[in-house]
Parts: structure tokens; C-alpha cells; sequence
């Protein structure tokens, strides 16, 4: 058995190990950088670089199909084929700049790693590794439910999705998430009959009557049920799947019912870390250490903030404080903001600490002028606040509302009240426009004075 040792050992050389291993040895660790398969990080091989390709091929046909609206008559024939041949190009071409990432890691060793002590790692090819502190950032995996098993062969997951060489003609999704509902709505406006099942009722992380607001949206391009308790059986060459409400029999089913932490078989149970009902270890959340102990975990694997940004800065936190274990340091962490990618966006930005009371402002997009003029009036802004006016936070259901959601991301950061909002320049004609509504409601709930409105005509200095 080959023995080495370290400072710092990392498991998963995805964007959070990357991170966590680039860290530590800035901080003057000896590391090693552990990975089964050194595939690519989950975002360049099989999560939002590839996605994004689809659905821009997807808004592409979609533009076609709408320019009669603007009187440019336009027809769209969409090749399958060649639009899963250009996912695949340029998602290869983002692996490769990972990839190249991994020439600049001093030390790698490829094959699984399990635990065999909180400071002991054991590889299937016989290696252990010691380590004076271990970062997990093993990532996520999909899951598939049971239930599927007798259609295993028909059932895609955003691992394997992006191998299909041709469209199916009919393909179910299940799960409303923000990756059932992206790939649903890309699928559909490519041409494809889908139909987008959920057992419970939120949208791309929407509830309530937002979330029956955003359905309505996507059944402009598909089939949407909610609260729908699947029955799976095979039909043929197909797959059968029967609802309360329905029955829709299709050619493959995608699975986006969650990706839980990828910590099976990492032998945690060696470790003595306390660990929670779905057998992630506790941790602190500014530090990212697991109790007392000298383990860190980052990025998916701790299932926290699973977006790529998140995981990139929680990596730098574990890595610099693996390395540095005698000053373990507390970081502030960012404005919390996630953002499905349909259209219209959703983004959620911020949150409402447990406790404190809001005021509400709303606005609807339904008769924006420039979203009008663009054809993409639907949508909608809640945004919250606290009782003298600061942004809390803001869901957003929108055009255009990735961008947006930066510029809350920002506001909420600089701790600013929505007549600061209001005071900031906004240009006429935009979307950020179709804000003023819901900030002017803060401003009057809260008896902040308003800043100029045009609606309210010029005041004295203003011109």
C-alpha cells in the first residue's frame, strides 16, 4: 500500500475542490487533489454550460416562431441532431479549459476515497492518504426513484441528457424544479411533446399562487401537472405514466427529482462527525468545518447553496481554513441569489431573517412598455422589506430578470432602502422601469419620502 501524506487532502475535483485545493496551497499546504474520474466540473459537463446551449438553441427557434407578431414572416425547422451536435461541441470545449485546470494541481490521485479515520483516506487502488485536514466537496448525484426501475432504459438524468443524438418526439419530466423546468421548456419550444409532472406544487422554486402564476406560463409551451402521484409502467417500446388527474405515454422520461450530496460510501461513519437525517455531516456555515473536528466540507456535498458561485467561494473558505487550522476564520457569506433559466427568468435574491416583520411591494409585467414592446410581457416582482425600508429580499418572475437579480443582489448587500432605489437612475425604456411599483409600495408602507416619479410629474429641481 502506497502511503502519503499532506496538509491538506481533498475529495472531488469539481468546482468546489478545485477551489478548496487551489486555497489551501496558497495558504502554504502540501495538498492532494482526489477524484474517481477528473471528468470536469458538474457545471461544464453536465449542468449549466451544456443546459444553457439547449436553451438558447431553444429561444432561437422560439424568436422565429414569434416574428410574425413584429411582422417578419419567419418559419423554423429545427434539427435535432445538429443542435445536440453543438451542446456536445462546446460543452466539450468548456470541459477541455477545466481540464486544463488540472495540469496546474501539484499532486492528483484518480479513484474513490473512503474514510477509514477522521484523518485517513483509503483509495480503491490501494493508496492511503493521511492528512492534517480533508475537504469534502464530493459533489451531488441525481436521483432516481424506484419507481422508475422498470423503465431504467428510457430514463435520462442531466448526466446522460446531453448524449441524445436526436430529439425523442415525447418526453416526460419529472420534477418542476429549476432543472425540470428549464430543460422541459428548452425541449418544448425545440419542438419536442412534453409534459412536465411534479408531486408537489412548487415551480422553479416558487409557491403558492406565484408558483400556479409561473405554471401558466410554461403551458404556453407544454403539458404542466402538479401535485401529480406518478404510476410508471412500460407501454410497448414506451413508458406509461398514469396520474390521478391523467396518462401520457412517451418515448423517454427525464428525471429531475433532486440531486442529493454524492456522500455514499465515503465511510463517514469512521469519522465520528455528527451527522443529520439524510446523513450530511453538521457543519458551521461561515467556516464550513464539521464540528470540532479538522474536516471541512464544501459546495454540493454540503447541499446548502448548491449553485456554482456559491461553490466556488465555499471552496476558497474550506481550503484556506484547512490550511490554516490554528486560525480558522468565520467568512461573510454572499447575498444568497439562485435563478432558473426559463422565460420568463425566475430568480429568488436575499432572505427575510426568521423574526422580523415586512412590508411587501408588487409589481406585474403583464403591460410593461418595453417588455410589451418585446412581446415577453409575463411576469411578476414581490419584494420585501423591512419596517424602515431596506430590501430584504426579492422573487422575481421576469424578462431579463438573471440581470435584474444582480441588481438586488447589490442593493441588498449595500444595505439600501428602496428610496435609495428609487433615487438611483433608472433609463427610459428598460425593464428595471417595471420596478418602481413595487419599490414605491416599500417607500409608502415604510413613510419614506418617494423620490421623483415622472408618473407624478417634475418636481422643483428636477429639470
Amino acid at each position: 500500500m502506497t502511503s502519503i501524506d499532506c496538509d491538506v487532502a481533498v475529495i472531488g475535483a469539481g468546482t468546489a475542490g478545485l477551489a478548496a485545493e487551489r486555497h489551501a496551497r496558497k495558504n502554504g499546504a502540501r495538498t492532494v487533489l482526489i477524484d474517481p474520474a477528473f471528468r470536469g466540473t458538474t457545471c461544464a459537463a453536465v449542468g449549466c454550460m451544456p443546459s444553457k446551449l439547449l436553451i438558447a438553441a431553444a429561444q432561437a427557434a422560439h424568436s422565429v416562431r414569434q416574428a410574425p407578431e413584429f411582422g417578419v414572416m419567419a418559419t423554423a425547422e429545427v434539427d435535432g441532431k445538429a443542435v445536440m451536435a453543438r451542446v456536445r461541441a462546446l460543452r466539450d470545449h468548456f470541459v477541455a479549459g477545466v481540464k486544463d485546470s488540472f495540469e496546474r494541481v501539484p499532486q492528483k490521485l484518480k479513484g474513490k476515497a473512503r474514510f477509514t479515520s477522521a484523518t485517513t483516506l483509503e483509495l480503491e487502488g490501494g493508496e492511503r492518504v493521511t492528512a492534517k485536514a480533508i475537504v469534502i466537496a464530493t459533489g451531488a448525484t441525481p436521483s432516481v426513484p424506484e419507481d422508475y426501475d422498470v423503465v431504467s432504459d428510457l430514463v435520462l438524468t442531466n448526466e446522460t441528457v446531453f448524449e441524445l443524438e436526436d430529439f425523442p418526439k415525447r418526453l416526460a419530466v419529472i420534477g418542476a424544479g429549476s432543472l425540470g423546468a428549464e430543460l422541459a421548456q428548452a425541449f418544448a419550444r425545440l419542438g419536442v411533446e412534453v409534459t412536465l409532472l411534479d408531486s408537489g406544487s412548487g415551480v422553479a422554486g416558487l409557491k403558492g399562487e406565484e408558483a400556479a402564476r409561473m405554471a401558466d406560463f410554461l403551458r404556453e409551451d407544454m403539458a404542466v401537472h402538479l401535485e401529480a402521484k406518478v404510476k410508471v409502467a412500460r407501454d410497448g417500446a414506451g413508458a406509461r405514466l398514469d396520474w390521478e388527474q391523467g396518462s401520457v405515454v412517451v418515448d423517454r422520461v427525464l428525471v429531475a427529482a433532486g440531486r442529493p450530496p454524492a456522500l455514499k460510501g465515503l465511510g463517514l461513519e469512521t469519522t465520528g462527525l455528527v451527522l443529520d437525517d439524510h446523513g450530511t455531516p453538521e457543519f458551521d456555515h461561515a467556516t464550513l468545518r464539521c464540528g470540532s473536528s479538522t474536516i471541512f466540507i464544501a459546495g454540493d456535498a454540503n447541499h446548502d447553496r448548491p449553485v456554482l458561485h456559491e461553490a466556488t467561494a465555499e471552496g476558497s473558505i474550506a481550503g484556506r481554513n484547512a490550511a490554516n487550522l490554528s486560525n480558522i476564520l468565520a467568512a461573510e457569506r454572499k447575498v444568497p441569489m439562485a435563478i432558473t433559466f426559463t422565460h420568463p427568468n425566475v430568480a429568488t435574491v436575499g432572505h427575510v431573517p426568521e423574526g422580523v416583520e415586512t412590508v411587501t411591494g408588487r409589481a406585474d409585467y403583464a403591460d410593461q412598455g418595453r417588455a410589451r414592446a418585446e412581446a415577453h410581457n409575463r411576469g411578476f416582482v414581490r419584494l420585501e422589506g423591512d419596517g424602515e425600508g431596506h430590501i430584504l429580499s426579492a422573487t422575481l418572475c421576469m424578462p431579463d430578470g438573471e440581470h435584474v437579480a444582480h441588481y438586488f443582489a447589490l442593493a441588498i448587500s449595500q444595505g439600501m432602502t428602496a428610496a435609495e432605489m428609487l433615487d438611483q437612475p433608472i433609463y427610459h425604456p428598460t425593464l428595471e422601469e417595471g420596478l418602481r411599483k413595487a419599490l414605491s409600495q416599500i417607500c409608502q408602507h415604510c413613510n419614506l419620502p418617494v423620490p421623483w416619479d415622472r408618473r407624478s410629474g417634475p418636481q422643483p429641481g428636477d429639470i
